[in-house]
């Protein structure tokens, strides 16, 4: 054994209790007071989500992670304290962009119809 004194330090992870996205931002409040934020650029799919998307969220893990279920991406709170980018591989994150454009053109024609549909006048007799 050397003589030197070793400790153990046991460190609390912090829970996420509140998040919101901006058009640049991610933050996050986390139980112990602090807020952290950062780049929405670090993580691609949030970056390409809509306003909508991104604002539709779930805090899971009893507060250790964060999922967007539109976009399929989960950020852990210890991954944001620890500055980590997202680590989705290019090939990857095109294969979802494909498809996220996919579904976009199966859905736009219907709501292009809606749209284009002419009021219906209702008919009273007296």
């Amino acid at each position: 054994m050397s003589g030197t004194p070793s400790a153990v330090v046991a460190l609390e992870r912090p829970r996420a209790v509140s998040v919101w996205v901006t058009d640049d931002t991610l933050s996050v409040d986390l139980e112990d007071g602090r807020t952290i934020s950062v780049p929405i650029g670090w993580y691609p799919r949030l970056a390409h989500g809509t306003p909508k998307e991104r604002a539709h969220f779930e805090i899971s893990g009893a507060g250790y992670g964060i999922h967007w279920p539109d976009l399929d991406e989960d950020i852990g709170v210890e991954g944001l304290l620890l500055g980590k980018k997202s680590a989705e591989n290019r090939a990857s994150l095109e294969r979802w962009l494909r498809g996220r454009k996919r579904k976009q053109r199966r859905t736009q024609p219907a709501m292009r119809r809606e749209r284009t549909r002419k009021p219906r006048r209702s008919v009273t007799s007296r």
